[in-house]
């Protein structure tokens, strides 16, 4: 995939599941990498509503050499668009990851890929009282666990978050929120940066939510249950069921009503340019930021929003770098060509310390 056009501005856990492994045919089996599952029992999703489950899926790779030696490594936490191990299980992850190690390409490194979603899809990592603490989660049980069980470099600037679509979006919130947590944040083609060319509004059907008598009648199709999900993670309220939300909207006569103020609680909230202000001076302490989005994805409001994303971090003086790249909405992100391998594995060789002090 070519670049043609860039913009860059200056618990410990409880709980383990059985390993499984895959063997390199290229490496020994001495040196060989390891792929492992684990499992924790969460506390921080114990309040949820829409049946949650305590059960929380980590994939981790575990670069060559690991098992043979005394060394730590940089972690890089990754956020999959879907099932927490399809990298490794379709997309061939861990014979990508091994050749950038052998290459020298990267310095050896462990990654996780992590379950966060929820009953209707994305949590969108933020702590609700309608799904769980989500944000909890990831700082205070799934980071402590990888850094009581595995030979991690324990500092933010040996930790990298990235992730995909919502992913991307959940990489760029944690690294704002927490960069004493995540020293660098790279997000491959982030949703929910900022308004659209549509408003959100537009999105779900309101006669389904507006009689809804239970959760599932949110999956009746693929934008009222995205959106549900998103109102469950900043408009939750625990004592509305069937959805657990404030609606911002409604249905009359035909006509759609917007809710002034819980759409403006929504935005302000769910956004990720409305945060830029507020969280400035955290970004701004990121060793490295970088996010992208293909030019022909088929929904314009990503591609809009993204270019409006890079111009507000410009105004409030955050350095990164963005890219719009010639691609579309399931432009290859695994794989030889793909995005991970060219350009996620080159950032963070720039910007993670790869030796412990």
């Amino acid at each position: 995939m070519s670049s043609v056009s860039r913009f860059k501005a200056h618990a410990t856990g409880m709980g383990l599941a059985c390993a499984f492994l895959w063997t390199a045919p290229a490496l020994s089996a001495s040196t060989s990498s390891q792929v492992v599952l684990r499992e924790l029992r969460s506390e921080c999703v114990a309040h949820s509503k829409v049946g949650t489950s305590l059960i929380r899926r980590l994939a981790v790779y575990l670069p060559p050499g690991y098992d043979s030696g005394t060394k730590r490594y940089p972690v890089i936490y990754f956020l999959p668009s879907g099932g927490y191990s399809d990298c490794f299980d379709k997309a061939g992850a861990r014979t990508l990851l091994d050749t950038a190690i052998v290459q020298g390409r990267i310095g050896g490194f462990i990654l996780v890929s992590a379950d966060m979603n929820t009953p209707l899809g994305p949590s969108w990592y933020v702590n609700s009282s309608a799904t769980g603490d989500w944000d909890d989660l990831m700082v205070k049980e799934i980071v402590p666990y990888m850094d009581a069980n595995f030979r991690t470099i324990p500092n933010r600037d040996s930790r990298g978050i990235t992730g995909e679509f919502v992913g991307g979006y959940g990489a760029i919130r944690y690294g704002m929120v927490h960069p004493d947590v995540f020293g660098s944040v790279y997000a491959m083609h982030p949703v929910g940066t900022g308004s659209g060319v549509q408003i959100m509004e537009s999105r779900p059907n309101w006669d389904v939510l507006g009689s809804a008598t239970s959760l599932d009648d949110a999956k009746k199709d693929g934008f009222t249950q995205l959106f549900v999900a998103i109102f469950q993670a900043h408009l939750p309220d625990p004592d509305k069921p069937p959805l657990y939300v404030d609606l911002p909207a409604r249905k009359e006569g035909g006509k759609l009503i917007i809710d002034t103020h819980l759409t403006d609680r929504l935005r302000n909230s769910f956004f990720i340019e409305s945060l830029v202000p507020k969280y400035a001076e955290n970004l701004k302490s990121l060793r490295g930021f970088k996010f992208d989005w293909p030019r022909s994805d088929t929904i314009e409001d990503h591609i809009y929003s993204n270019q409006a994303l890079t111009h507000k971090l410009n105004e409030f003086g955050i350095p990164h770098e963005s890219e719009e790249y010639n691609g579309v909405w399931t432009s290859e992100t695994w794989g030889e060509d793909g995005r991970f391998n060219n350009d996620v594995i080159p950032f963070f060789h720039r910007y993670l310390v790869m030796t412990a002090n």
